[in-house]
């Protein structure tokens, strides 16, 4: 998401002597060998849960600690702070300082609202913005929080839709993507799904200036059950978006678009046996701008590929059982598993959905 690096230099300065010098020899030889510095949350095996900086590599750097199960991180290079959401139904967002670990502050959600597991900073890194759920109007809700005021919640604006997922910055943030799953789920459910035969799922465009709703894009009628989950953004500002099909297990769907503020959805031809092997799941999507590529993934499909975003042309395929985190990489992409692989280093954890390239 991300085209700038955080340089071995840069980290280290900003972490200091005592942060270098706390580290073990091999953590230590990690980040002096590491050319990136990534985040992913996890589950370790005594159940606990956490988010880790890593190497390119997949060596740890450190380890930050959750109270639960955590989902996607979200970063702001203007202030080396990261935070890391919770898994929906979750109600926490942990605030943490993206070079030395060390946490800063644990966001709670208000009574009535639960956390989707992302959220984003404005471009100057004033305000976080966090996908929330009004559960008992079913109803998502973009929440709005002063990183400058201890990241107080200072308001809340409707995200036009339900289910509401990932949401990206655009155009220089002047505007907020919004990935409405249209699932209903409620807390007092857990993750079961109550309007399968009749979901509303979309993609929103909306002014941060106002909070009004530019544009709105619904499902085809045909493809309702398609759920819109993870989004990215191309060179030519093209937001990508990925899907989960909760319909017949024998249909296959497009599960891969783009669209772009005043164009209407353009969906990817996935070629067959490719299609087949994302079992109707995607479970992240990034775009690497520096090769032009956007990569899917699926854990339930066990398989990861990349597409030329100006063509849309399959460049790389390739099967991995678990496989769905994925950020831009000096080797194209860097991938995780459930199965705790990070690239070619395998851990004691099970890496959750997403990792975020800290730069």
């Amino acid at each position: 998401m991300f085209t700038d690096l955080i340089s071995k230099r840069a980290f280290l300065k900003a972490a200091g002597a005592s942060f270098a010098a706390s580290l073990l020899p091999g953590q230590s030889e990690a980040l002096e060998r590491a050319d990136a510095v990534f985040a992913s949350a996890f589950m370790a095996k005594d159940k606990s849960y956490g988010v880790a900086l890593l190497t390119e590599a997949g060596k740890e750097i450190t380890r930050v600690a959750l109270p639960d199960r955590g989902h996607a991180v979200s970063f702001d290079p203007t202030s080396s702070r990261a935070v890391a959401f919770a898994r929906r139904p979750g109600t926490f967002a942990l605030v943490f300082d993206a070079v030395t670990g060390q946490a800063l502050k644990l966001i709670e959600a208000a009574e009535d609202r639960h956390f989707f597991g992302h959220g984003a900073f404005s471009a100057g890194g004033k305000l976080l913005y966090v996908a929330e759920n009004d559960f008992d109007n079913y109803a998502g809700m973009i929440g709005v929080y002063d990183t400058r005021s201890d990241y107080r919640k200072i308001g809340e604006f409707p995200a036009h839709g339900m289910d509401t997922h990932d949401i990206q910055i655009i155009e220089g943030g002047r505007y907020l993507a919004i990935a409405n799953g249209g699932i209903k789920q409620h807390p007092d459910t857990g993750r079961v799904k109550l309007n399968i035969d009749h979901m509303e799922p979309s993609l929103a465009i909306v002014d941060l200036n106002d909070g009004r709703l530019v544009e709105k894009h619904d499902m085809p009628a045909d493809i309702r059950q398609l759920s819109t989950r993870h989004m990215d953004t191309d060179n030519q500002g093209r937001i990508w978006f990925g899907c989960q099909f909760e319909g017949a297990r024998n249909r296959r769907p497009p599960l891969l678009g783009h669209f772009k503020r005043g164009e209407q959805l353009t969906f990817i031809d996935i070629p067959a046996d490719v299609l087949d092997g994302f079992d109707n799941y995607i479970g992240t999507v990034d775009v690497n701008q520096q090769t032009d590529l956007v990569a899917i993934s699926s854990p339930q499909g066990g398989q990861w590929a990349a597409f030329e975003t100006r063509t849309g042309k399959l460049a790389y395929q390739e099967k991995i059982a678990g496989v769905c985190g994925l950020s831009p990489a000096r080797k194209v992409f860097a991938r995780s598993t459930e199965e705790g692989w990070f690239d070619r280093e395998k851990s004691d954890v099970a890496w959750d959905n997403h990792i975020t390239r800290l730069g």
